[in-house]
């Protein structure tokens, strides 16, 4: 894969990347404030970072290809019933390897990945929100140079007009019935 394709893919996963590894960063960072010591935080921090940010940007390639579209939760909540579970195991696992040197995992890892899954639809409202915010005015910055930016933006745009045209309509619908009453 050439270096130019890889540039485009890295704009293109960015918007997820950022998330992912900022919710990460946040999510670790609260172990400190649950009294954890800085170094396990650190490491907790660390270790959730990473997978949320390499699923994040999953999610936006997903999207660019169309895999996904914009203004469907359903897909999103799906990933992210899967991905999120799967970032809470690589942060056990990868922070107790960090700090005691071998992987503990909990005794009932089946348990531990089904109350994930189900604290992940919480992650997926605001990953997919964030997501739906920052990833137009992304691909409006890097559109001219990457094409695949373009065909995603132009399928944002085509989703706020069908959002934009349905609003129009209710309010005309408003309208009449209120005149109607009248």
């Amino acid at each position: 894969m050439g270096a130019e394709r890889v540039r485009r893919l890295g704009e293109l996963a960015l918007p997820g990347l950022a998330i992912g590894v900022t919710g990460g960063l946040i999510a670790g960072g609260l172990s400190l404030l649950a009294g954890q010591p800085p170094g396990w935080a650190l490491a907790s921090m660390l270790t959730l970072a990473i997978p949320m940010g390499l699923i994040g940007g999953g999610y936006s390639l997903l999207m660019a290809y169309g895999i996904f579209r914009p203004g469907v939760f359903a897909t999103g909540g799906l990933y992210w019933f899967v991905g999120f579970p799967v970032s809470r195991l690589i942060q056990e696992a990868g922070s107790s390897t960090i700090i005691y040197g071998a992987p503990h995992l909990r005794e009932d890892v089946l348990s531990f990945l089904a109350y994930q899954a189900l604290v992940s639809l919480g992650f997926a409202i605001g990953f997919v929100w964030l997501h739906e915010r920052l990833t137009p005015s992304w691909l409006m910055r890097v559109q001219h140079r990457n094409p695949d930016a373009q065909r995603l933006l132009a399928k944002y745009v085509q989703h706020a007009e069908l959002l934009w045209r349905g609003q129009e309509q209710r309010r005309a619908a408003r309208g009449a019935r209120s005149k109607g009453a009248r």
